[in-house]
């Protein structure tokens, strides 16, 4: 790995034959960039082949910047008629990929790749509007659960907190509320729930929440300034939650903590209707697996925590069921799951009807057990947080 550090930055990765650039690239002359530039000449002289700029992180480049990159980036492929270039962007920062698609034009070895999660392939599934009343629901049956627990790993009032993945919002108002921190980010990658959340913070009065459109694979925020991160029911959706669990590491202080809640499908239970229940919730495991999700991922925060480096890790778990609030919100919650997981994804992996129609029955019948007088429905969530080494 060699690296250049500073206001703005360049690193190149050997293994992924790719230079990353970050920060902001604001020289007065070409000379100014001459740290940056050995770097990516380093990395198009090692590149055997395919030679990747990553600018998804850069949060500004001006022109002096701009056709140094350019020139160099255009003079090798010149010299080189073997090499590959790509431009890696992002629609996060969408002046990048404007600007970088000139280059391509110039010559037929450059092109641009924008990247958006490509990691995340259930992404057109979790953020269909149609879910956001019941991601409402979700949050207030699992709130009771996970304020004291919030409290037991460390969340106090006047910390500097992220909530990344925040979805519609719901979560990061409840935690302004009852934990008071000193600056709230809440970022996720779905422009139309933060512009729900934004409409809602604004209809209750609600303020102090930073609402950040960003990838949650490269933040735009700055390493080491939050005291307590929070990233809920997410990595279970990533194919690679080893690529968040870095960001949620960089952006979090040494000394502060993430905190992760994931699930495991296949240990929802209900009764009566038993057996009908289990084989639905086995099989929704199979289908997120199919689409590169682990919905079974809960009992490996552990694990996953240590992986990435933190310590002092703990972990809890809980269980949602129809006996806390209204057993009608369970069966909501249950009936939007069947809409999508059996209505859409099924259907997409290509599943025959009658396999969909057993695959229904369960989610209903976990529904009449929910509103059944003497019926039990349960939903099981696993809550860990591991502190950032000093």
């Amino acid at each position: 790995m060699k690296r250049v550090t500073g206001p703005g930055s360049a690193a190149y990765d050997n293994g992924a034959n790719e230079l990353l650039l970050t920060g902001t690239l604001r020289p007065y002359n070409p000379n100014d960039l001459n740290e940056i530039i050995a770097v990516l000449e380093h990395g198009i002289a090692s590149a055997p082949g395919t030679f990747y700029v990553n600018v998804k992180r850069l949060v500004h480049i001006n022109t002096t910047a701009y056709r140094t990159l350019a020139g160099r980036i255009l003079f090798a492929c010149q010299s080189k008629p073997d090499l590959r270039v790509v431009i890696v962007t992002s629609s996060v920062v969408a002046w990048s990929t404007k600007l970088f698609s000139h280059l391509v034009g110039l010559h037929e070895n450059i092109s641009l790749k924008v990247y958006d999660s490509a990691f995340y392939p259930g992404q057109t599934f979790v953020e269909n509007e149609s879910f956001i009343p019941i991601l409402r629901t979700q949050t207030k049956m699992t709130w009771r659960h996970e304020q004291p627990i919030l409290a037991r790993h460390g969340l106090v009032p006047g910390l500097a907190v992220a909530d990344i993945c925040c979805g519609i919002g719901d979560f990061a108002v409840l935690l302004k509320k009852e934990f008071r921190p000193s600056r709230l980010v809440a970022l996720d990658h779905s422009a139309a729930s933060l512009a729900y959340a934004r409409r809602v913070v604004s209809e209750i009065g609600v303020q102090g929440i930073e609402y950040t459109y960003g990838d949650a694979s490269q933040m735009l925020l700055e390493d080491n300034s939050f005291d307590f991160v929070t990233c809920r029911h997410s990595l279970q959706i990533f194919d690679r939650p080893e690529v968040l669990l870095k960001e949620l590491f960089r952006i979090c202080k040494p000394g502060g903590r993430v905190y992760i809640t994931n699930e495991k499908n296949s240990h929802c239970v209900g009764e009566p209707r038993s057996e009908s229940i289990q084989w639905t919730y086995t099989e929704v495991a199979k289908l997120f697996a199919f689409f590169d999700m682990d919905v079974e991922m809960g009992p490996k925060g552990i694990r996953l925590l240590a992986n990435a480096g933190f310590d002092q890790i703990q972990m809890e778990s809980f269980m949602v069921t129809n006996h806390e609030g209204d057993p009608q919100d369970f069966a909501d919650v249950i009936s939007a799951w069947e809409n999508v997981y059996a209505g859409e994804m099924a259907v997409k992996r290509g599943d025959t009807p009658e396999f969909i129609d057993r695959f229904r029955k369960g989610f209903q019948d976990h529904i009449f057990a929910a509103l059944h007088p003497s019926g039990y429905a349960g939903w099981p969530i696993w809550a860990a947080s591991g502190r950032k080494p000093l």
